[in-house]
């Protein structure tokens, strides 16, 4: 049972390092960042604090505190998940609306050198 709490911490570890080298290389954005170094953040503090997960396993109702463990890092990762599934759809609105911005914009530069090209 210690190896799975070894395997999270290290894996919490590299998550924040990645992260932090990320944001460094300005591969991710620093808003994106935060999620993920929360993220990584809550798995350390529960892979390395073990009476609180004896007391999240007590709250939560189940025996196990790995369970426990691993239930808390699916909903912090959901959490991250759902943020960045908000970010792309508004992301993606914007582009549609640009899109369409564009065309009209070309359909009027388009008549305005048709009706130049007349005179």
């Amino acid at each position: 049972m210690n190896q799975l709490f070894d395997v999270v911490t290290v894996f919490s570890l590299v998550l924040i390092v990645w992260v932090l080298s990320s944001v460094r290389r300005t591969r991710i954005r620093v808003e994106y960042s935060v999620s993920w170094l929360l993220a990584g953040a809550v798995l350390l503090v529960l892979a390395t604090w073990r009476s609180l997960d004896d007391w999240v396993a007590a709250a939560l109702g189940v025996s196990d505190s790995f369970i426990a463990l691993a239930m808390a890092a699916g909903a912090a990762f959901l959490v991250v998940l759902y943020r960045l599934s908000l970010r792309i759809s508004g992301l993606k609105d914007s582009s549609i609306t640009l899109a369409q911005q564009l065309a009209i914009l070309e359909f009027r530069l388009e008549a305005l050198s048709e009706k130049s090209s007349t005179k």
